[in-house]
C-alpha cells in the first residue's frame, strides 16, 4: 500500500462518524461492506477473505474457535459477516468499511474468550478473525520472536522448542489459546513467578489504530504501548502482532501432582500452603486445583484438593526445598518426575510428555459450557472460612473446579502501575472458579450456585474494589450500555485495573476519541 493510498484511506475513514443506528438492515449493511471493500479492494472477488452466512464455511468457521459451548446456542445473535484477513490491507478496509456501513467489530485470535465478547455482539456486526495472521520469526541471536496474533500459545512454544531446549516464554498453559487475547490481559502460567507476565515480557508491538495507521511501539508512544499489555486490546485497535523477549530455562525441569481430600487433612495442607508458598523461591510454582471425589466414608462426595508443582531445577534440588518449606505434604522422591521444559508445557496442557510436540499444533478443541469468575487474595482464609467453603462446593450438583495460583516472587517487584495489569504485590494467590452449565435447561441453576458462592467468598477475598482478571472476563462485574460512559464503566474497570482505569481511559479519549472499538467491558473514552 502506497503513502498516498495510506493519506486518502486516512481521509476517507475519519470523516464517518461511529454512532451506530437502532436499527438498519442486515442485508443492507452486508451489501454495502461488500460493496466497499471490494471498491477499495480494486477486484470484486472476496472469496476466501469475507463470508456471508449464506456461505457453506461461515457456520464452520465461526464455530471453530469458539471455546464456550454456551455460545452456540441457535439464541445466540451471530456477526453479519466474518472477515479472514490474509493481509493487513484487509484489515484497514475492514475497519473502513464497517464505519462505513455502521458494523461494529469483534477482533478474534483464539476464541478462549469467557463471555464470548470476540465473537457475539447485539448490535450488527463483523467479526475480524486473524488466524491466517499466524507468522512466528525467532531471532535466537536477540533472544526475542515477533509473533502474529492470529497464533496460539502452543504454535509459539512449539516454534521456540524447534529452535531451543533452554529457551521459553512466560504464558499460559492451555495450548489452543491466541496470542491476541492472552498476551493483551496479561497472562500469566508456570513460570511468572519467576518471569512475571507474557505482557511484561512485550518489549514491542504493531497496531492497527481507528484511523487505518500500521503503528510500532515508537509511532504508537509509550501510552498506548502501556495500554495494550494488559489493558486488552479490543479497545484500542486491531494487534496484529507482538515482539517478545525469550527466558532461560533450565535443561532439566520437575513436576509433581500430589491429592489429598479432607479425610486426609486437605484443609491443614491447604491452610499452610497459603502461607509459605507466595515466599517460595520464585523457581517453584505449586498451585492447587481444588475438586470433588467420590467418598465411600462419607456416603457420597468429598472435597480433594491437588498440589501441583513445576520446578525450574532437578529432583535433587527440590525434595530438599520442599521438606523444608513444606514438610507437612510429605512429598516423596518417587512423587517428583523430571523433564524438558516443553515436556512441562505439554504436561499442564493436558497431554502426555511422551507426546509428539506436533500437538501443540492443534488448534480445535472441544468445547464445554462454562461460567467462570476470579478473585485476589491478600490475607490466608482461615480454618473457619474454609470449611465454609467446602460445605458450598459440596452443595452443588455440577462439576466445578477452583484454581488457586500463587504469587510472589517477580510478581511483587513489578510496579501496580508498570503496566494495566495491578495485581502485583500484596497478593497471597490468585482464584479462577468455573462450572460447567451442563446444558441450556440446566444452566439457571449452576448460574446461580457459582453466584452464591462467589457472594460466600466475599468477607475473605481483596475489597474496595473487589479485584478481577480481565482475561476471566465476567459480565457480571458490570456491562457497558449503548455508548458508554466511564462513570458506568467504573462498576468492572476498577475491578480489573484498580488505580490504572482512568490513565487507561484517557489514552482511550486520545487514541479512539468516538469508541468506535468497543464492547460491553471496553474501555471507554474520558
Amino acid at each position: 500500500m502506497t503513502f498516498s493510498m495510506l493519506k486518502l484511506f486516512s481521509l476517507s475513514i475519519t470523516i464517518f462518524i461511529s454512532i451506530f443506528p437502532a436499527y438498519s438492515s442486515s442485508v443492507g449493511l452486508e451489501k454495502g461492506f461488500l460493496q466497499c471493500f471490494q471498491k477499495n479492494l480494486g477486484h470484486n472477488t472476496t472469496s476466501g477473505v469475507i463470508f456471508t452466512k449464506s456461505n457453506s464455511f461461515y457456520e464452520p468457521l465461526l464455530e471453530s474457535s469458539i471455546r464456550n459451548a454456551r455460545f452456540l446456542n441457535s439464541s445466540v445473535p451471530k456477526p453479519n459477516l466474518i472477515v479472514t484477513p490474509h493481509n493487513l490491507f484487509h484489515i484497514q478496509l475492514a475497519l473502513l468499511c464497517s464505519r462505513k456501513n455502521s458494523l461494529q467489530i469483534r477482533v478474534r485470535s483464539g476464541g478462549h474468550d469467557y463471555e464470548g465478547l470476540s465473537y457475539v455482539s447485539y448490535v450488527p456486526f463483523l467479526i475480524i478473525d486473524l488466524f491466517n495472521l499466524r507468522s512466528i520469526s525467532i531471532n535466537m541471536k536477540e533472544e526475542t520472536a515477533w509473533v502474529q496474533s492470529g497464533a496460539t500459545i502452543g504454535e509459539l512454544y512449539y516454534s521456540i522448542a524447534n529452535r531451543s531446549k533452554v529457551h521459553g516464554f512466560p504464558a499460559g498453559s492451555c495450548s489452543t489459546m491466541g496470542v491476541g487475547g492472552h498476551f493483551s490481559g496479561g497472562g500469566f502460567g508456570t513460570i511468572f513467578r519467576k518471569y512475571g507476565l507474557a505482557s511484561d515480557n512485550v518489549i514491542d508491538a504493531q497496531i492497527i489504530d481507528v484511523n487505518g495507521n500500521i503503528l510500532n511501539r515508537t509511532l504508537m508512544g509509550e501510552d498506548l504501548f502501556w495500554a495494550i499489555r494488559g489493558g486488552g486490546g479490543s479497545s484500542f485497535g486491531v494487534i496484529t502482532a507482538w515482539k517478545i523477549k525469550l527466558v532461560h530455562v533450565p535443561p532439566i525441569v520437575t513436576i509433581f501432582d500430589v491429592s489429598r481430600t479432607l479425610d486426609q487433612g486437605a484443609s491443614n495442607l491447604f491452610d499452610k500452603w497459603q502461607t509459605i508458598t507466595p515466599m517460595l523461591p520464585p523457581e517453584l510454582f505449586l498451585h492447587t486445583v481444588v475438586g470433588a471425589t467420590n467418598s465411600p466414608s462419607h456416603g457420597g462426595k468429598t472435597v480433594v484438593i491437588s498440589f501441583t508443582g513445576l520446578y525450574l531445577g532437578t529432583p535433587q534440588k527440590l525434595l530438599p526445598l520442599m521438606q523444608n518449606r513444606f514438610p507437612e505434604l510429605g512429598l516423596q522422591q518417587n512423587n517428583l518426575t523430571s523433564m524438558t521444559w516443553i515436556q512441562s508445557v505439554l504436561h499442564f496442557a493436558g497431554y502426555s510428555i511422551n507426546q509428539s510436540l506436533e500437538i501443540l499444533l492443534k488448534r480445535n478443541q472441544t468445547s464445554t459450557s462454562s461460567k467462570a469468575k476470579s478473585d485476589f487474595v491478600k490475607e490466608p482464609i482461615p480454618l473457619s472460612g474454609l470449611e465454609g467453603l467446602w460445605n458450598m462446593l459440596l452443595s452443588g450438583n455440577s462439576s466445578f473446579f477452583i484454581i488457586m495460583t500463587p504469587y510472589g516472587g517477580k510478581m511483587s517487584e513489578i510496579s501496580e502501575s508498570e503496566t494495566p495489569f495491578p495485581h502485583r504485590k500484596g497478593n497471597l494467590y490468585g482464584i479462577q472458579y468455573s462450572v460447567n452449565l451442563v446444558s441450556n435447561e440446566e444452566a439457571p441453576k449452576h448460574l446461580d450456585w457459582i453466584r452464591r458462592l462467589y457472594a460466600y467468598m466475599a468477607p475473605y477475598v481483596s475489597k474496595g474494589p473487589r479485584k478481577a482478571y480481565l482475561n476471566y472476563r465476567d459480565l457480571d462485574l458490570g456491562v457497558n450500555r449503548g455508548n458508554s460512559s466511564y462513570v458506568e464503566a467504573k462498576s468492572f474497570g476498577l475491578k480489573y485495573f484498580n488505580n490504572n482505569f482512568e490513565r487507561l481511559a484517557k489514552v482511550k479519549a486520545r487514541v479512539d476519541p468516538g469508541n468506535f472499538f468497543r464492547d460491553e467491558q471496553s474501555i471507554p473514552p474520558f
